[in-house]
């Protein structure tokens, strides 16, 4: 498979049921996927895992993963300049 379409596969995953998650998801894809370590893509992979409420809620800072590569990606995500 070409990393176009499996950028293009994760892009869709991105698509949540909120605005806002879309938003944050396909800015960390745009701006820091390719230059991500394994590790840090794996944990982005978890995220697209997670149901989107309980996403929004670390997204939001209401609850905070006791995974610390979850919780260190999500700062990294919150991180990113809106634009």
């Amino acid at each position: 498979m070409s990393d176009t379409f499996n950028l293009s596969r994760l892009r869709w995953r991105c698509r949540r049921g909120m605005k806002e998650l879309d938003v944050l998801l396909t800015r960390y894809l745009d701006r820091a996927w390719e230059s991500a370590p394994t590790l840090e893509r794996e944990t982005f992979l978890k995220l697209l895992e997670m149901d989107d409420p309980d996403l929004y809620a670390l997204m939001v800072n209401r609850t905070q993963s006791a995974d610390k590569d979850i919780a260190a990606l999500v700062q990294r995500i919150q991180a990113l300049p809106p634009y």
